[in-house]
């Protein structure tokens, strides 16, 4: 068995998974593909080292996490976003999870400039309070209040390595057994978001500690996959998988109250968008989501999403 193998999953992603392949060097790695319809599964093909699992129909990202890590033969498993380049060697991560109690280990993230990716590299669990703020725009419109600071570490030195609790999902390395422990990502986040959030704060409830490791980095560009998205699909997604995960990890009463903040986030939503857009599409848009927490308040119970796109591809997209 190998030490350490890596899982890229990928939709439409031949803009830069040759890159993030390129970067891997000798380690093993499983690309999943959920079914692009680019030229990705040609591209990576063409890396006769590389295991490819193309799907005929998109699994979701838990999903298809799930489908690479069964197809590896090794004790560790490094989950890479395909818009993301490792740019140094990746011996610390391996040294974190050697630590028994350590189940999860990341490192920093850096943008084109090399600029750590504040605020998105680690973050805290959210609470009912964050995801409120959330919902609200009141974290857009004030970023720097001290629920916003401490939810995305802003108030941390990302220089210094320390213990974490969300390590983004783009860059994350664990041990297989946990994630059998775990029983895998949960699939119940399809097709996107929260699924690397809920495996970090599972693991965090067996007593396993999530190391921040910053001498490993990697280059990330960042929203690759949705910037490619439907407007529509994309909150949509967003919103319902922000209910699962506030109704899988919240006591009832913060669960009501995350709820009642996305009914009425959603009307101040509807009326910044329809200004934006020039359009009332967001009646529909924020309706929908208005409705589904509406009922989820009632039932405890968050429907499947359905996208509200010009195209029916666009519910085939997911989170990278």
């Amino acid at each position: 068995m190998n030490r350490t193998g890596v899982v890229v999953v990928t939709y439409n992603s031949a803009e830069v998974i040759e890159r993030c392949l390129d970067s891997c060097g000798d380690l093993p790695v499983v690309v999943v593909d959920n079914a692009s319809a680019d030229n990705t599964c040609a591209l990576v093909r063409r890396k006769t080292a590389v295991v490819l699992l193309a799907n005929t129909q998109n699994l979701g990202f838990a999903g298809a996490v799930n489908q690479g890590v069964a197809a590896l033969d090794s004790d560790l498993v490094l989950l890479l976003n395909p818009d993301t380049q490792l740019t140094s060697r990746i011996d610390a991560l391996e040294t974190a999870c050697d630590e028994p109690a350590t189940a999860i280990a990341s490192g920093k993230l850096l943008n084109e400039a090399g600029e750590v990716q504040a605020g998105f590299t680690v973050r805290r669990f959210p609470t009912p309070l964050t995801l409120m703020l959330e919902v609200l725009g009141i974290n857009r419109l004030l970023p720097g209040n001290a629920v916003n600071r401490r939810y995305r570490c802003l108030d941390l030195d990302l220089n210094r390595g320390r213990e974490a609790e969300q390590p983004a999902g783009a860059f994350l390395m664990f041990r297989r057994e946990v994630w059998q422990r775990l029983g895998g990502f949960d699939t119940q986040f399809h097709p996107l978001w929260f699924e690397d959030v809920d495996f970090c704060k599972r693991a965090s409830e067996l007593g396993l500690k999530i190391r921040y490791v910053p001498e490993v980095t990697a280059r990330h560009q960042g929203g690759h996959s949705i910037a490619g998205l439907d407007w529509a699909c994309r909150e949509v997604y967003w919103y319902v998988s922000l209910l699962k995960y506030a109704s899988k990890h919240f006591r009832p009463s913060g669960y009501r109250w995350v709820t009642a903040a996305v009914m009425l986030g959603s009307l101040f939503r509807t009326a910044v968008e329809m200004v934006w857009r020039r359009s009332f599409r967001p009646i529909r848009v924020y309706g929908k989501i208005g409705r589904l927490a509406g009922r989820s308040l009632i039932s405890g119970h968050v429907g499947e999403p359905n996208c509200l796109g010009n195209s029916s591809k666009a519910t085939e997209q997911h989170h990278l």
